[in-house]
């Protein structure tokens, strides 16, 4: 059932439940997919509606204090679908090394394994309809392609798989959602405290309002909040009347810890192999088989020797010297200045994004085979970095209300100096291997020898030329309450039916782009929601 809170025309609402879930993403829609056949009743709240809206998407307005960032509102979409709705489809699962406990990295290792993990990998692959689960080096060989001969302690190579369905968690695509009897989907309704017992120990009910004011009060046996890394931290921290730091955040760790993936230029290759080395790394359309790519990643060993962060490099070809391309001119201008994620905007969003793929698969390679005959490219090696834990960049309240009446978000990242000299010490490896291969010479960023700990703001980077728009780690997976918010099983610690959803769970990111690792995280907490649920645990 479709419901709409903003054009509800009787008093307050009052709806009970079995299970509620806040935020329609990527994490809500997938749980209430996933849980819809026990026959409870579940109602699934989003704070938007079916598609882009200039005052809702406002409420994501806030500061930001650290490092500099994204507008925080252009940083994500509050609609149903969320950010789904433009993302651009990479996936690739986290490395054994990512969920480990590192000796170097302050505060990592995850309260499971990836072997634990793996089961739900593959069926969140499927669900993404992504092909076979092979992500590993191996992959190559099924592409006819010799890799290039990286010395096995210095580097390796993982692949991309690409979700190629647009729209695939948009209203639109989610009429088994709206047709099923025991769902609500309640569009425009906006939670505004998650209300705890006396004793803060469970949640009695959400209270929620659409922007014209209308309101509602949902009581449930289950709550989770699955309303992205951001906002997550922002609603436990705004419910504050029972625990006066917010809920789940006696050990002041909600909102801490918030990571992105820090972009970069590293270096630039010049040499005779540059194009060649270039061409390897491109994406592939294998037939009857979802694209894929190639990129970089330092091999395990040398993470340890070196004690650097696990980080991803991928190559783009560049004039040198290196300018703002009209290219990127365009994209700016589309998404940030004359664009909004309207349906027309997406359209238009869309077709520029097809263009531009075909300009990449037919057009560029010729383009760059040119400059690099007429001496006029280098190759840039893109850092798409792991960010350390760092308990001082973080999520915090502002002093300004939004139009609900909330603390709107501030937001204070940093990163430290762990993230600097992992950078420095792949330029380094990475050279030495490149000359050794006969590609040609890498020159080392000028930043790289500079004594501060603070990146670079390149807008010649790429088209996300801060980090990803992947925002982690605010209510972290601990074993023990002392160290994170929420358990190995994202239940809130210290809370009995309050669970959180999405990568704000992440100790650490590694360097992969978080969404099958969100989906794998969603299926394996379906499994234990559902069965206590059922009154099986």
């Amino acid at each position: 059932m479709l419901m709409d809170l903003s054009q509800s025309s009787s008093g307050e609402l009052e709806i009970e439940s079995d299970l509620c879930i806040v935020g329609a993403g990527i994490c809500g829609i997938t749980l209430a997919r996933e849980l819809k056949g026990l026959g409870i009743d579940i109602v699934l709240l989003e704070s938007g509606g079916g598609g882009f809206d200039p005052r809702t998407q406002g409420l994501y307005r806030g500061p930001s204090v650290g490092m500099p960032y994204y507008p925080l509102e252009h940083s994500r979409l509050r609609f149903f679908g969320g950010s789904t709705t433009v993302w651009g489809g990479r996936c690739t699962p986290l490395d054994r090394i990512d969920l480990e406990r590192r000796d170097w990295v302050q505060d990592s290792g995850w309260p499971f394994s990836l072997e634990e993990l793996h089961p739900f990998y593959e069926k969140a692959n499927r669900a993404l309809e992504l092909g076979e689960m092979r992500y590993e080096e191996g992959l190559w060989h099924d592409l006819g392609i010799n890799p290039p001969s990286f010395d096995p302690d210095t580097f390796t190579t993982r692949f991309w798989r690409f979700d190629t369905k647009r729209g695939r968690f948009s209203l639109g695509s989610c009429d088994d959602l709206i047709r099923a009897p025991n769902v609500k989907v309640l569009l425009h309704a906006n939670v505004t405290r998650i209300q705890a017992n006396e004793y803060g120990s469970a949640v009695r009910h959400v209270r929620v309002r659409s922007i014209e004011g209308r309101q509602a009060t949902i009581r449930s046996r289950m709550f989770v909040i699955a309303t992205g890394g951001i906002e997550n931290a922002r609603l436990l921290l705004a419910s504050n009347d029972v625990e006066p730091n917010g809920m789940g955040n006696s050990h002041d760790l909600v909102g801490r810890y918030f990571m992105e993936h820090p972009h970069a230029r590293a270096g630039i290759i010049q040499g005779p192999g540059i194009y060649r080395l270039w061409s390897l790394f491109q994406k592939r359309h294998p037939r009857k088989c979802v694209p894929v790519a190639p990129i970089i990643v330092p091999a395990h060993g040398l993470q340890r020797k070196r004690q650097i962060l696990n980080t991803g490099l991928t190559l783009k070809m560049q004039r040198v010297p290196i300018k703002v391309s009209m290219e990127k001119a365009v994209y700016f201008r589309l998404k940030h200045n004359i664009l909004h994620p309207t349906r027309f905007g997406l359209a238009v969003w869309g077709a520029y994004r097809d263009f531009k793929a075909w300009v990449s698969r037919y057009v560029r390679p010729v383009n760059n085979w040119l400059r690099t005959v007429r001496g006029r490219a280098g190759l840039s090696v893109i850092i798409r970095a792991e960010q350390s834990p760092n308990p001082q960049s973080r999520v915090l309240l502002s002093d300004e209300l939004d139009d609900l009446g909330m603390p709107r978000t501030k937001l204070d990242w940093h990163l430290g100096a762990l993230d600097k000299h992992t950078v420095r010490v792949i330029a380094e490896v990475l050279g030495k291997e490149v000359e050794r291969l006969g590609y040609g010479r890498l020159t080392p960023s000028p930043w790289l020898s500079e004594d501060s700990i603070e990146w670079p703001i390149d807008r010649t980077v790429s088209n996300h030329f801060i980090g990803g728009f992947h925002h982690m780690g605010t209510t972290r997976m601990s074993a023990s309450p002392r160290h994170g918010v929420v358990d190995a099983r994202c239940k809130v610690h210290g809370y009995e039916n309050l669970y959180i959803a999405g990568s704000s769970v992440f100790p650490t990111g590694g360097w992969a782009n978080p969404n099958l690792t969100i989906l794998a995280i969603v299926f394996r907490m379906a499994k234990h929601v559902g069965s206590r649920l059922r009154g099986q645990t």
